[in-house]
């Protein structure tokens, strides 16, 4: 599941491409205050695909379990159930290679009115509360995965984000030397109106034991189309 040395020009690529597909608009001017509740279609129109991030994202081989959230804590947590009350729009995309890969989910949840997304952003927040700060996790060799061991870091910020609202879990993993290599994760979990979007990059590179110097920029930019969008 390691990418290869196209994960920087794709990177690039990929903010070249978001900074046109958003517009420019200057800082000094207030958003408009959204009106109205935001529906299916919407948020299925909002959601980034394969061609607009890069020539080399394609569909996973295996569609995500649309009854589950990525995993917001890391580590060895399992992922969150998806909240009740609401319809799923996903969408999800990966970049894989040599030397590195990388990957997008998307899931935006439509709920019937803003009292249930509250809440649903309320519970998904309780679950980033009880995060570990760091986690030590050994070596995983098993029909379905093959990890070496590796420390993971956990930081929690708040988000706003042309008016949608909440939160971001950035993570940092480092695996042993033995295996160097590095995998950086940004959870952006979002709420405006009735949906709660949970969008997660992730970057995996083998060799390097840094984030990439791009890694902020480019999650912010694939979250904050996706959300000026809808508006």
């Amino acid at each position: 599941m390691f990418v290869t040395g196209r994960v920087a020009r794709l990177a690039a690529m990929t903010v070249c491409a978001l900074l046109t597909a958003a517009g420019c608009s200057s800082d000094d001017e207030p958003s408009p205050e959204p009106t109205g509740l935001i529906d299916v279609t919407t948020m299925r129109g909002a959601l980034l695909q394969a061609a607009e991030i890069g020539p080399a994202w394609q569909p996973p081989a295996q569609s995500p379990d649309t009854t589950k959230l990525v995993s917001i804590c890391g580590g060895t947590t399992a992922a969150p159930s998806v909240p009740p009350g609401g319809d799923v729009v996903a969408s999800s995309f990966v970049d894989e290679g040599q030397k590195g890969a990388q990957t997008l989910d998307q899931t935006a949840l439509v709920f019937g009115d803003v009292t249930l997304a509250a809440a649903a952003q309320t519970a998904l927040r309780a679950v980033a509360d009880g995060c570990e700060p760091k986690l030590s996790v050994p070596a995983t060799v098993n029909d379905n995965k093959a990890e070496p061991a590796y420390t993971e870091t956990v930081e929690i910020k708040t988000l706003d984000e042309g008016g949608w609202k909440g939160f971001v879990v950035i993570r940092h993993k480092t695996y042993d030397k033995a295996h160097p290599g590095s995998a950086d994760t940004a959870v952006a979990v979002l709420n405006s109106r009735n949906v709660v979007l949970v969008d997660q990059y992730a970057l995996y590179r083998l060799g390097a034991s840094s984030a990439a110097s791009s890694f902020d920029a480019d999650w912010q930019k694939l979250v904050g189309t996706v959300v000026q969008r809808v508006g």
